[in-house]
């Protein structure tokens, strides 16, 4: 007779095919596992199942910001499909055991011989340098070796060498100055200005050079304003001062954006090893170079200026191995990645890309410049030779920009960034005097504030010391940065500071709650804006043409528009004003 499947059941069980009791850690959610479920801060005394593991990481991280709208970081925030297949396939790797990964150590000398023939290192020599986590490694590697060889040539000569000091400008990255006070140097802060463009004054930098200055760090694209601070000129300098005091001062190049900016975008450009003076440079490769981080690279011009006393050999990896990086372990897969993108896209490719960048930064500078409400720290929009804001800068960088987009060229061919200054593709940006004047409780940090609620991440940040008095926000256009990706930062920019206004007569609840009047597409706005202030405007212009602009987008009310009226200052003159703030 035939048993049925009710008898069949313990024998099930026992081999554990039968039916069991769900638990609560077979559950994802309702499992009583969260952040808040425990202290947090102690090491967990139990185990959890690795999909509740995720998904409680996976909820978390959530709260994050977007990276695509992070308009604040250098960093690359996209790559390709098969770059990150290839990062994932060699996540294990580790880059520094170089006997155990032989085609990983061929892949890095390859990157650093690109890089060698890239920032028009000697011919036909080998290039002396390697890949390190971050451009920070690579300026503190580079400093380093200035300081080494200083102290060799002082202890030759029987002179003191415990008072190294070494000069950059006051705009620095942090990594500069963690060089100095890591390595017991003292760091000769340079002053920025608006007239030095907000980064390094090549004769002022002069005057702080003395015996015990080991070199100078000159900044390929300041990270405040995007300016590039001019490398030929500071070694012109040093050349004269050379020959009228004997003293012999190197120049490391901190080309963490530029380095992979100015070699596509401005090959005309004299600051890598076709300076003479130039002895290093460092460069993010998870910057402008289009790889994932974290990932550097430090080139020296040649063997003799890096000093042995740098490099190990270690054989306990398996293999004789030299190392001189202040990092030892770290993985390979990013440096697989960078190389991936350096056959991938060759120069076509990242020119394509960079002048792609150069080109959406300048459309988003003019079109805000253009609003009347704001204006550009950066000026690599403006005609070159032409630097600050005022009403005829703003009108020769739009007049410009429109002739360029008549420029007949390949998209790799650089012709269109000639005529503009040199520089980084970054907006950085603040209110125009006049708009302060109008609206004296304006405050970017609320522009900053109020673009979080529509996803952007725009940083508001005091310019270097002696001249912080003036906020910046700043926007760095990178590789996903599409002109779509403009058009609808200018107008939530727009957006925001019409909320700000309004709030100074309403709460914020009431401002935000205001539906918009009309649904209006951003195909082309920038262009828009940028070629409705192609004219000289006067202030009562400027009021009735940022009203035009707000109806444009869509964000001006209607039934509640406010009309300026005129009132007559004690001065006698005119100016417009809004009985409510436009």
């Amino acid at each position: 007779m035939t048993e049925s499947i009710s008898d069949l059941l313990p024998g099930l069980r026992r081999l554990g095919m039968g039916q069991r009791r769900m638990t609560m850690t077979d559950m994802t959610y309702g499992s009583g596992v969260s952040e808040s479920s425990g202290d947090v801060h102690s090491f967990p005394k139990k185990s959890m199942p690795a999909r509740n593991a995720y998904q409680l990481i996976h909820d978390s991280l959530k709260f994050d910001g977007d990276p695509t709208l992070n308009c604040a970081t250098f960093l690359t925030t996209w790559m390709e499909p098969e770059a990150e297949k290839l990062i994932m396939e060699n996540l294990g790797k580790n880059r520094v055991d170089i006997d155990e990964y032989e085609a990983t150590e061929r892949i890095h000398q390859r990157c650093l011989a690109h890089l060698h023939e890239l920032w028009s290192g000697e011919q036909g020599k080998d290039a002396t340098g390697t890949v390190v986590v971050g451009s920070s490694e690579g300026i503190m590697l580079g400093g380093l070796a200035m300081k080494w060889r200083w102290r060799q040539r002082r202890q030759a000569a029987g002179k003191d060498a415990s008072r190294p000091n070494i000069v950059f400008g006051a705009n620095a990255q942090v990594a500069l100055e963690k060089t100095a006070r890591y390595f017991d140097i003292e760091s000769r802060l340079v002053p920025v200005s608006a007239e030095s463009h907000f980064c390094l004054d090549t004769r002022k930098a002069l005057e702080m050079i003395d015996e015990n200055t080991i070199g100078m760090y000159v900044i390929l694209g300041s990270t405040y304003t995007g300016h590039y601070e001019d490398v030929e000129e500071m070694a012109r300098l040093l050349d004269k001062l050379q020959e009228e005091t004997g003293l012999d001062v190197p120049i490391h190049v901190d080309g963490a954006s530029g380095a992979f900016v100015a070699p596509f975008a401005h090959p005309d450009l004299r600051w890598d090893f076709r300076v003479p003076r130039v002895v290093s440079i460092s460069t993010s490769g998870h910057k402008f170079g289009l790889t994932y981080p974290g990932i550097g690279w430090v080139l020296w011009r040649a063997p003799e200026y890096l000093p042995d006393g740098l490099t190990f050999e270690l054989s306990y990896l398996g293999g004789v191995e030299k190392t001189f990086t202040l990092n030892f372990s770290h993985p390979a897969c990013f440096m697989i990645a960078q190389y991936y993108q350096f056959i991938r896209f060759g120069r076509e490719g990242y020119a394509r890309v960079m002048n792609a960048c150069m080109y959406h930064a300048r459309l988003m500078s003019v079109a805000l410049e253009a609003t009347g409400a704001y204006e550009c720290i950066s000026d690599m929009h403006r005609p070159r030779g032409q630097h600050g804001f005022s009403e005829e800068t703003r009108l020769a960088a739009a007049d410009l920009f429109a002739k360029t987009l008549n420029i007949s060229c390949s998209g790799a061919d650089p012709a269109p960034n000639q005529p503009f200054n040199y520089g980084l593709p970054e907006v950085a940006f603040r209110f125009t005097d006049w708009f302060i004047e109008k609206h004296p409780t304006a405050n970017q940090d609320v522009i900053s504030t109020l673009m979080r609620v529509r996803g952007w991440i725009i940083p508001n940040y005091p310019l270097p010391p002696d001249t912080d008095r003036l906020r910046v926000m700043r926007v760095v256009i990178k590789e996903a940065s599409s002109e779509d990706f403009v058009n609808r930062l200018v107008r939530d920019l727009m957006w925001a500071t019409q909320t700000m206004l309004d709030t100074q007569s309403q709460t914020l609840g009431e401002a935000l709650s205001t539906p918009l009047a009309k649904s209006t597409s951003t195909s082309d706005l920038a262009h828009s804006i940028a070629r409705s202030g192609n004219v000289t405007m006067s202030d009562n212009m400027k009021h009735s043409h940022w009203q035009g602009i707000l109806d444009k987008i869509g964000e001006l009310k209607d039934s509640k528009a406010q009309q300026p009226k005129m009132e007559l200052l004690d001065n006698g003159s005119k100016k417009s004003v809004y009985e409510k703030s436009c």
